[in-house]
């Protein structure tokens, strides 16, 4: 392995361990609930859910839980308007 290779290798791990450098602007994951799978978007910090629990209140646990493994990452996290 090549010193470059090296030293991005040591950025990458510096960039993961510095999350706060880490700003997200838009994504989709699918979430695979207990009765069916969900598609959850971010964009401008607003969520989305495909499921009917969120289109009447907003948010869901399909939200809740992408928040919870994203941590600290999103910055600021609104909800959707009903």
């Amino acid at each position: 392995m090549d010193s470059g290779m090296i030293s991005k290798i040591q950025k990458a791990k510096q960039y993961a361990e510095e999350r706060e450098r880490i700003h997200f602007k838009q994504f989709s994951v699918e979430v695979d609930g207990g009765h069916r799978t969900h598609l959850v978007t971010y964009e401008g910090g607003k969520w989305g859910c495909d499921c009917s629990f969120f289109q009447q209140r907003g948010v869901c646990s399909h939200t809740m839980a992408i928040e919870r493994v994203l941590d600290a990452m999103l910055h600021p996290v609104e909800t959707a308007d009903a």
